[in-house]
């Protein structure tokens, strides 16, 4: 496949329903990991079906979508932990179905519910971990400076079954740096976090990406996902629904300006479609959602409406969020899903 093809593949992304039908030879330098039409099953049971992800390095791409949706299957795939039925795989320019044992060499994981030896200390934990790669037994330098990295170090010396979820959660993601990885994939790292410990790593999660470091991360969480991610790929029955940059995909679905409008009484509010500038409105429960060509009408549009005698009550410009874009996405899917059974339905007649 041309190089060029790979490179546009997020913008092909961004259109639902579109798909990429070559797989690539190759992975560009730029790209991390690329996987093009990968299917696979446990059973009977489809896990991946025809998945489509590229990860640009030194990113952090966010993995979302709900529980079952394929995300931890995903990242499976990526490592070689799992090899698919159909499709490819490149991480890191490497074929992990034949090029594991250096794919994974070159991986930092973190799983959802990280392995840990409760009955040795923080110390022996990572001391394990760094000779299984290869750091030799003078490694304690590289194992305090790692768990000093996530705020753990002080606590190296204490059996690990005493150890918080967070501060576990602190050890393992400690473990995964170890090596000085080019791609670390979390799955899930604030499961069973307080709110202030999740904040704190999701920081140390951005933190990594400073020295050019890639980073996958699997959540559910909409919140977390906020202000971290560079791309979003939403999943849902195993596939990519669409992928791009936050600010992207808001554009996908809002590609008009759009303004929250209250007044006290609402028979004012049928104006509003008259207005100029004005591309449509949708009523809401608390007034309307008023689409415009630009937010550079909304003076012009109070103005039309207070010398109409309406008391304005609320003027309020919508910024999505992903969890708008996540509602908005899955409301398209099952849109989608219901056009085409009616479909299939009338031609069976």
């Amino acid at each position: 496949m041309p190089m060029e093809k790979v490179m546009t593949k997020l913008a092909e992304s961004l259109a639902p329903g579109s798909r990429a039908v070559d797989a690539p030879t190759t992975s560009p330098v730029d790209t991390a990991v690329a996987v093009q039409g990968v299917h696979k099953r446990f059973g009977l049971t489809p896990a991946l079906t025809d998945l489509d992800l590229i990860v640009p390095t030194g990113s952090i791409t966010v993995l979302l979508g709900p529980n079952g949706a394929g995300k931890t299957t995903a990242i499976r795939t990526v490592t070689g932990a799992l090899e698919p039925e159909q499709g490819q795989v490149r991480t890191l320019g490497l074929d992990p179905a034949t090029d594991g044992e250096e794919v994974r060499r070159q991986c930092g994981v973190v799983s959802a519910k990280p392995a840990l030896y409760d009955r040795l200390t923080g110390f022996d934990n990572l001391a394990y971990a760094a000779q299984l790669y290869g750091l030799g037994r003078d490694n304690r330098s590289v194992i305090v400076e790692a768990a000093a990295r996530f705020g753990i170090d002080h606590a190296l010396d204490q059996q690990v079954g005493g150890y918080s979820t967070g501060m576990k959660t602190r050890l393992a993601l400690s473990r995964s740096v170890l090596h000085r990885p080019r791609l670390l994939l979390f799955d899930e790292p604030t499961s069973g976090l307080d709110p202030e410990s999740s904040a704190a790593v999701l920081a140390l999660i951005r933190e990594m990406t400073a020295d050019g470091s890639t980073v996958v991360m699997c959540t559910h969480h909409l919140v977390e996902a906020e202000g971290l991610a560079d791309q979003v790929v939403m999943l849902e029955d195993g596939t990519d629904l669409i992928a791009g940059t936050p600010a992207e995909l808001a554009r996908r679905y809002w590609p008009s300006a759009v303004v929250h409008l209250g007044v006290e009484d609402p028979r004012h509010l049928d104006l509003v479609a008259r207005q100029p500038g004005v591309v449509r409105v949708e009523r809401t429960a608390g007034g309307l959602d008023v689409h415009l060509g630009s937010f550079a009408v909304v003076p012009d549009l109070v103005t039309a409406l207070v010398g109409h005698g309406a008391r304005v009550t609320r003027v309020e410009p919508h910024v999505p969020t992903l969890e708008d874009l996540y509602f908005a996405v899955r409301k398209e899917r099952a849109l989608t899903r219901t056009t085409r059974a009616a479909t299939t339905a009338e031609a069976t007649r």
